[in-house]
């Protein structure tokens, strides 16, 4: 947006962005086509792309007169029209966009970015993937990562579950980066039984940007997709700010630990998968405990209760709040440390316990789990007084190791099979997707 004033007089005069204008400043003139501001940009300085291909700012001045000259037509993509042969010795991978930038195609008269789905379109953007399988693609919505909803990991469980039935060697998720993690958390206790890989996969930095990391991330998805052993949902993404490798991790032990960094996504508690090395797309194994490739019949389990709330604990949170969530039918606390809430054993003055809250819950029969927001490490509810209150009541998760996201992906999945509050409590603590471990790295 520019400023209002000069939103004002853009509307008075019914131009649009990509309408091309006359800029008449003085003795000066500027044709051009309108510009949308940069986001850093001057907000009182009009930007319009000259003939020549270069963009100039022209600061709006009240002797400052705009007309347009054409207007703009709509831009769209067609998508490309080279289609890959199939080659029979070559495995098959299907690529599904989910969102995200990591692929996407340039129109270089207005700079817009749009995404690229198509088979063809991905082979014009990265064509190393025709080296490595028969790439089939598709698109199930191009959505910001923090517009995902449980609504569409369900979506994406069952187009992944179809594209296993017709056949694939393997299926890339192109996904934005911000929720991957719980995608993958969900996926991991949705899809039972895979027989091969499910990868996903995003960008820290769009296609657009030189120092994107969406090839070497794409390309090296696909190879797991492709070649190698494991037949579970992971995550593929920069294991270092060079292009050399990507690391492999485990769907239910993985989280993004940085803001734009390219090796934002690491294992927690763990050691990832394997090594994918760029641009040799060779696959080194650092663990050998994951499912392998069988012949198996794939098993679509998207039941989800997802009336469950993720609440951090914070000096000074209040009894009253904690008593307020009794409409959701799951709690999960991330408590601090070894697994703690303020429960005031010493009676001080200041301190309200959360324990009469929490008990309330558990006694209305909503089930309370317990996870830690140091994220790295294991809970342990008998070191002190405060985890021994909690277990008492009946709160979830001592002994446990896994993240805030995936204690809560995996109660929407637990209560989503049953309420009983014993069952509920036996199912969590079972392991089904690597989500517990036996020991902590």
């Amino acid at each position: 947006m520019y400023s209002q004033e000069i939103e004002s007089l853009l509307k008075s005069k019914k131009i649009r962005i990509g309408d091309k204008v006359l800029i008449i400043r003085g003795k000066s003139e500027y044709a051009g086509i309108l510009m949308p501001r940069i986001k850093l940009g001057d907000v009182s300085s009009l930007v319009i792309k000259l003939p020549n291909g270069y963009n100039i700012g022209i600061k709006h001045e009240k002797d400052m007169k705009i007309r347009r000259l054409e207007p703009g037509r709509p831009i769209r993509f067609k998508p490309a029209e080279a289609v890959q042969r199939k080659d029979p010795e070559k495995p098959t991978v299907s690529i599904l966009g989910c969102g995200g930038t990591i692929a996407s195609r340039v129109e270089y008269t207005t700079g817009a970015v749009y995404p690229a789905f198509s088979p063809a379109d991905l082979l014009l953007s990265f064509p190393e993937l025709a080296d490595i399988a028969n790439i089939k693609s598709r698109k199930l919505f191009d959505l910001l990562s923090e517009d995902m909803t449980p609504e569409h990991w369900k979506i994406i469980a069952q187009e992944v579950v179809k594209e296993i039935q017709s056949g694939v060697d393997g299926v890339v998720l192109m996904h934005g980066t911000d929720t991957l993690h719980y995608t993958a958390a969900a996926l991991s206790f949705m899809l039972r039984d895979l027989p091969v890989p499910v990868v996903l996969v995003g960008a820290q930095r769009s296609s657009d940007r030189g120092s994107s990391d969406n090839l070497v991330n794409l390309v090296s998805a696909t190879v797991v997709a492709a070649q190698s052993s494991i037949a579970e949902v992971v995550v593929c993404m920069h294991g270092s700010m060079s292009d050399d490798f990507c690391y492999l991790h485990q769907g239910t032990k993985v989280r993004k630990l940085h803001t734009s960094r390219r090796d934002a996504f690491q294992s927690v508690n763990v050691r990832p998968y394997a090594k994918i090395f760029y641009p040799d797309k060779k696959i080194e194994y650092l663990r050998n405990d994951y499912k392998v490739r069988e012949k198996k019949t794939v098993k679509l389990d998207d039941k989800l209760n997802t009336n469950v709330a993720l609440v951090y604990v914070y000096p000074g949170i209040k009894p009253e709040f904690i008593q307020s969530l009794r409409n959701f039918d799951g709690i999960v606390i991330a408590g601090t440390g070894l697994g703690h809430v303020p429960t005031n054993p010493m009676n001080d003055k200041f301190t309200q316990s959360l324990l009469p809250s929490l008990r309330n819950l558990i006694h209305s029969n909503i089930p309370v789990v317990i996870a830690p927001q140091t994220i790295y490490g294991r809970l342990d509810l008998d070191v002190y007084e405060a985890g021994r209150m909690l277990n008492e009541i009946g709160v979830i998760g001592d002994g446990c190791d896994w993240t805030p996201e995936t204690a809560l992906v995996k109660l929407m999945w637990v209560i989503g099979h049953t309420k009983e509050m014993g069952k509920v409590k036996e199912m969590m603590l079972t392991n089904y997707a690597g989500e517990l471990g036996d020991r902590t790295v």
